[in-house]
């Protein structure tokens, strides 16, 4: 018995290293936005800072090696010059805002992420998103979603902070993976500066590699095997 424990431990111990050895590169070619006056017709570029891991605030293109979970939090309401933000006090009426990236990884596969989104609406602003992620080897699409977020002056919508932290899992394991998201942001022709504001906050990707499920696994072991062990 006390063999097979210190064969367990070791087991554990030895998924744990695999997975630390384990590393992705991140590249983001893409983090941009424009936004659009109208009166006079005018529009207007802005660059939106970023942090991988523990890397950053970055701006595109930028490419980084992490050992850890690869983490990307795009910081759109701390763009530059501007933030990813119409009416409210500004005189823009909508804007777009794009992320591009790659993941790529000759080890640990993706299955999924946790998405995280955050925004504010009021009256006739909305912001409308979609994700896509696609397997670079293959051009499997392994996700592609979308949604809307509206404030009061729409049916069903509401007025406040918006938003959703949500675990998304792939069609399929993938080492090397591309994402592309875009958002609109409007106001519906409102009156600028005015009440009605549609702003992009945050958006977040928390990815899960498959070793996720050994080091849990291994965890789970080694600590069931302490707790018999201090029963003795």
């Amino acid at each position: 018995m006390k063999g097979l424990k210190i064969l367990c431990i070791a087991l554990s111990i030895t998924a744990v290293s695999a997975a630390l050895a384990s590393g992705w590169t991140v590249s983001v070619s893409t983090s941009n936005g424009i936004l659009f006056q109208a009166s006079p017709p005018a529009s207007f570029t802005t660059n939106v800072p970023f942090i991988i891991n523990n890397s950053g605030p970055l701006f595109s293109p930028t490419t980084t090696f992490v050992s850890g979970l690869p983490q990307i939090t795009f910081l759109t309401s701390q763009g530059n010059p501007y933030p990813i933000l119409t009416g409210d006090g500004t005189f823009f009426t909508g804007g777009t805002y794009t992320a591009a990236y790659t993941i790529t990884s000759t080890k640990a596969p993706l299955i999924g992420f946790n998405f995280v989104l955050q925004g504010f609406v009021w009256d006739l602003g909305q912001i409308i998103w979609q994700k896509k992620v696609v397997d670079l080897n293959t051009s499997q699409i392994l996700y592609n979603g979308s949604g809307v977020f509206s404030g009061a002056s729409y049916s069903g919508g509401s007025n406040g902070m918006v938003g959703f932290s949500q675990y998304i899992n792939l069609a399929r394991p993938s080492s090397n993976v591309q994402v592309i998201e875009t958002f609109i942001v409007h106001v519906d022709g409102a009156r600028v500066p005015g009440t009605s504001t549609a702003s992009l906050l945050l958006v977040e990707q928390d990815w899960v590699p498959e070793p996720a499920s050994m080091l849990a696994l291994s965890a789970g072991l080694t600590g069931l095997l302490l707790r018999r062990r201090a029963k003795k």
